[in-house]
């Protein structure tokens, strides 16, 4: 396994293409051979790690199929795993694409991260509770999401 997998290659400067090469230390959760699993130096709670391609990608829309599926493959046998040592009530599952959505790391990586009530980590609750869009409105954006797929 290297940080030359099918999807690309290595970005300098990039810390996941680091420590997929080895050139940076990580606590290895699991690796296979496309994408790869460590803890998160900057845990939420305990357990809390995070899985990436072993090619440097910046975006889902750029990421390969396979290492798509490999990396959400381990993440639910990861979650399933840290249900199962780590104390916890649940797991999210959470991956930011691009700035706006909160990824700070210029390479594809999804979060795992074991959940206890009253954790700390938080989802903004108030997103949650806005008024319901119109049928009409989902149905139009749905209809241009739908479109997106086609063209892609």
């Amino acid at each position: 396994m290297g940080a030359d997998g099918a999807g690309g290659g290595r970005e300098p400067g990039c810390v996941f293409c680091s420590i997929v090469a080895g050139e940076a230390e990580a606590s290895f959760v699991a690796r296979e051979d496309r994408v790869c699993a460590f803890m998160d130096i900057r845990p939420v709670t305990d357990g809390h790690l995070l899985i990436v391609p072993d090619s440097h990608v910046e975006s889902l829309a750029d990421m390969d199929a396979e290492d798509a599926a490999q990396m959400f493959a381990l993440g639910i046998r990861l979650a399933t795993a840290a249900r199962a040592t780590v104390p916890c009530d649940g797991v999210n599952l959470f991956l930011a694409d691009g700035e706006a959505a909160g990824q700070e790391v210029d390479h594809v990586h999804l979060h795992v991260i074991p959940r206890t009530p009253g954790d700390g980590f938080l989802v903004d609750a108030e997103a949650w509770s806005r008024p319901a869009p119109t049928r009409e409105h989902l149905d139009a954006i749905a209809a241009r999401i739908h479109e997106g797929t086609e063209q892609g």
